[in-house]
């Protein structure tokens, strides 16, 4: 129960705009440092190198999302651009994760779709993969739609499917021979479209899973639950699926004890690494998935 609420609590708070304002001024306290790799390129491409150095492949997220100004979604456009000459410049071994609504999706779909090709088309002739990161529900249909467009005339772009929605499934069948990034969920989403308990989440996951590499297309799959690797580690074994099909995918900052051991065992393991000013949205929903990390936030307090 108390769970239950800290979740809701952070999922509610992660939306408030006030909050997300004033957190672009406070700078990466509560603890967030640890979870996010810095608020400018400077730092971000530091961590990167760490990553690299150690094995790690990593995708970018410059953070925000929601934004309704075209002056906005211009500048976050453009930040993503640079985010892809910087990978780029300074050689890091690193994809690009972008947000549709950062990108004025909820402004204007064209407008959005254009900024798309701009960044894909930079991306492409950097040789760099794209994911398209999926949002709430609300969302979903729109950017599944946006990316078919897309993939029309760029293959170097997939996104993320959640498998706590009832439409996964079908979502999963229908991009066949795209590349996806598999994931539980990270949203607030009603029992009318989306699963409610774990069991189901995790059966629901497996599914897919399991459904996206036996069609032979590329899969990442994005958790950190020892579990579930532990089922996909013997799936692959049994079905023969080379490890150039897939790989491990987890959130920078936890569970490093995990991913050096994927990492030991001759797995590729991506960390997705976020950056930049507009950090809060993403650390609730981190401390919402499990409350139990609210201790990265008492952490931080004592810390400063």
């Amino acid at each position: 129960m108390i769970t239950k609420i800290l979740r809701n609590f952070f999922l509610h708070v992660s939306k408030n705009t006030l909050l997300n304002k004033a957190a672009k001024l406070w700078g990466l306290k509560l603890g967030a440092s640890q979870v996010v790799a810095g608020d400018n390129i400077d730092s971000m491409v530091n961590r990167v190198k760490a990553l690299n150095e150690k094995g790690f492949v990593c995708t970018l997220d410059h953070l925000g999302e929601f934004v309704n100004n075209i002056d906005e979604a211009m500048e976050a456009t453009n930040h993503n651009i640079k985010t892809l000459e910087v990978i780029e410049k300074e050689k890091l071994d690193s994809q690009l994760s972008v947000k549709l609504t950062q990108l004025g999706m909820d402004i204007d779909r064209d407008f959005c779709v254009q900024n798309m090709y701009r960044i894909l088309t930079v991306a492409k002739n950097h040789q760099i993969f794209v994911t398209i990161d999926m949002e709430d529900y609300d969302h979903c249909q729109l950017t599944i739609d946006i990316l078919k467009e897309l993939r029309k005339n760029y293959k170097n772009v997939g996104t993320v499917i959640q498998a706590y929605l009832f439409c996964s499934v079908q979502d999963v069948k229908e991009l066949k021979g795209v590349p996806l990034r598999l994931v539980k969920g990270a949203y607030r989403e009603s029992s009318e479209v989306a699963f409610q308990d774990k069991k189901s989440i995790d059966e629901n996951f497996f599914h897919l899973i399991k459904t996206h590499l036996l069609s032979r297309s590329f899969t990442a799959i994005a958790t950190h639950d020892h579990r579930i690797i532990a089922r996909v580690k013997e799936f692959v074994n049994e079905n023969s699926i080379s490890f150039d099909q897939f790989e491990f995918q987890m959130l920078y900052g936890f569970r490093k004890d995990l991913q050096h051991e994927l990492i030991k065992e001759g797995y590729q393991m991506r960390i997705y690494v976020p950056y930049g000013k507009d950090w809060f949205a993403y650390y609730m929903r981190r401390l919402a998935e499990r409350p139990q990390n609210i201790s990265f936030a008492l952490k931080g307090l004592f810390l400063k």
